[in-house]
């Protein structure tokens, strides 16, 4: 799957002249969390987010009024506040590489470029979405995590074992098991009673981790 199938495309921006208590009134309006930051003349200029905007203030001046103080963050525009440093991703980018990148750099969303021009977002809550689709979240059935052997043929062994028993696979992951020799299988199965597929399942696995109807 590819960024440009999960990304908001069209994204809201401001320019960084824009007053930040105007971004922030823009933000509650358009229900968004963070603004691409664009510049006269359309080019990307900076990424700004909520918390940037919330966190703004001048420089330090507690002997201000509070009058003073509504004046100077009146005239404090995004240009001050908005990340300057932009990580990007094209239309093409794998989302896996996508959730690397906002993992790595400790940042919830990364703006989509073609040729160097804005034509969409992707965030971290598009990723939330899509692991709930990974994981079949939203779907009838039997879940079954299962600690496997690293050994090539173990995954078809085991989907294998399902079809017999009429099962329909909704969803299935594998993740990191407890050292290099084995892995975790999170399945989700309709059509097989919970009973059945522990039963079907327990000889391939090095042990049953979790069953549960959901």
């Amino acid at each position: 799957m590819l960024v440009h199938e999960r990304m908001s495309r069209n994204p809201y921006t401001i320019t960084d002249e824009t007053p930040v208590e105007e971004a922030l009134k823009r933000m509650r309006e358009f229900h968004v969390r963070r603004f691409p930051v664009v510049n006269k003349g359309g080019k990307l200029v900076g990424i700004v987010a909520e918390r940037d905007l919330l966190y703004a203030s001048p420089s330090p001046a507690t002997s201000l009024s509070i009058h003073e103080l509504h004046y100077l963050l009146s005239k404090l525009t995004v240009a001050e506040v908005m990340t300057k440093d932009i990580v990007t991703v094209t239309e093409d980018t794998p989302v896996e590489d996508a959730a690397r990148i906002m993992a790595d750099r400790k940042i919830g969303s990364l703006p989509v470029v073609r040729d160097g021009q804005l034509v969409g977002i992707i965030t971290e809550t598009d990723l939330f979405k899509l692991f709930l689709e990974l994981l079949g979240a939203r779907q009838k059935g039997v879940r079954l995590t299962m600690l496997l052997p690293d050994v090539k043929g173990t995954l078809a062994k085991v989907t294998g074992a399902i079809a017999q028993q009429g099962g329909n696979i909704i969803a299935l992951g594998t993740f990191l098991g407890e050292d290099p020799s084995n892995f975790l299988a999170a399945i989700k199965v309709a059509d097989v009673p919970k009973a059945t597929l522990v039963e079907t399942l327990q000889p391939m696995a090095i042990k049953i981790v979790d069953v549960r109807e959901v």
